[in-house]
């Protein structure tokens, strides 16, 4: 009976084999909330494994849109005393498992198929160099609220064994996205990754959305939807080579940016430069942007470049992009664009889950590749 059923699958159709690895996919939700403060992605997806190849499933995603309470809560966390921050984590965690509720109603999913929520967290501190990174956002809240497992923290015991926590998509684009020589994220800060000599490589290239929105504001806008006022701007010169001399763009990798690097060494550039035309700042930034990124990928032969992210929206900055790079641009699907980051976190979930390797050395300049992660479930 056993080699008559070996010798089945076999001869088994790929839809037959496809259905039958789905019969054993695990139903995974993913929360991230990046420094921008755009809000909340949530993304309900599924994993399996299909000869020797994990794939992958959006079911359901959507954004949440902070309340000004959220927003400003959020944006000054940095700046609470300990029992206040203490209680944001708690209270955060909290608002974190009654959305994942909310979703679960509106897509009319039962929460008990559900194998686990994966959460990023909202990050308030980071700071390798002192082995300091705070994702706040209490996944025993998220769990208390939702009884639904939880995996949280993902960053801090990279960080603990010498590595930058960050970033963490790349073992994604690895083994979910590999078929695109080159991935771009361009969220609040733009990093990519590849494939070099076997191993993955990834890092922080420059802050994006963290500084456009905030020159964006001073228009009274939240954002500069498609670049608009950044394409009516002009270069200002001096600007542009004192943002391009910054000293963290000759560090070599691993190496990771944070909201702290920007308020010490962009913010001040911009406030010497303020009474200048908004529009002209915006235009400069977008600018230094595209060469950084540009002069990143310069060394490697022409090739596919996957891009992500809210900046991907950003029209002016694509165009001034494929302007600056010889790689050709990959624009995917604005549910890709939109959640592939909380779509991965869901996946580093489920490789905790699974015990795999979550988080790669050869990304965060750790001592070891980890399983990463604080798992609660009873």
């Amino acid at each position: 009976m056993k080699l008559e059923m070996r010798q089945q699958k076999q001869f088994d159709s790929p839809e037959i084999k496809r259905d039958r690895a789905m019969e054993t996919s695990q139903l995974c939700i993913g929360l991230m909330s990046g420094t921008s403060l755009d809000g909340l992605d949530i993304v309900l997806c599924r994993f399996w494994d299909e000869n020797q190849q994990i794939n992958y499933e959006i079911i359901e995603a959507e954004t949440i849109s902070y309340s000004p309470y959220w927003s400003n809560a959020l944006a000054n966390a940095q700046n609470l005393t300990a029992y206040d921050f203490c209680l944001l984590n708690n209270n955060y965690g909290k608002f974190l498992g009654e959305c994942v509720l909310q979703f679960c109603k509106r897509v009319g999913i039962d929460k008990n198929r559900v194998a686990l929520i994966a959460s990023h967290g909202h990050t308030v501190f980071h700071n390798p160099l002192e082995r300091i990174t705070v994702q706040i956002g209490d996944g025993t809240a998220i769990y208390a609220e939702t009884g639904i497992p939880t995996v949280y923290d993902f960053r801090r015991l990279d960080v603990a064994i010498g590595g930058q926590g960050a970033p963490l998509v790349p073992i994604g684009d690895e083994l979910l996205f590999g078929n695109y020589d080159f991935c771009l994220n361009l969220g609040g800060f733009a990093n990519v990754s590849y494939s070099y000599n076997g191993q993955r490589i990834a890092f922080d290239i420059v802050p994006v959305n963290i500084v456009l929105n905030r020159l964006a504001q001073k228009l009274g806008l939240s954002y500069d939807s498609h670049g608009e006022n950044a394409s009516k701007g002009e270069i200002i010169p001096e600007l542009l080579h004192r943002l391009n001399s910054l000293t963290f763009y000759t560090k070599t990798p691993p190496k990771s940016l944070g909201r702290e690097w920007v308020e010490q060494n962009i913010q001040p550039l911009f406030e010497f430069y303020s009474d200048t035309v908004v529009a002209n700042q915006l235009r400069t930034y977008v600018e230094h942007i595209s060469l950084q990124i540009a002069r990143v990928l310069e060394p490697f032969k022409q090739g596919t470049l996957f891009v992500t992210g809210g900046g991907t929206h950003n029209t002016f900055l694509i165009q001034q992009l494929s302007k600056a790079t010889h790689h050709q641009l990959i624009i995917p699907d604005t549910k890709i664009i939109d959640f592939k980051e909380a779509l991965i976190f869901a996946f580093l979930g489920w490789l905790k889950l699974n015990r795999r390797w979550n988080v790669l050395a050869s990304v965060t300049g750790a001592a070891r590749n980890t399983v990463s992660g604080i798992y609660i479930h009873e």
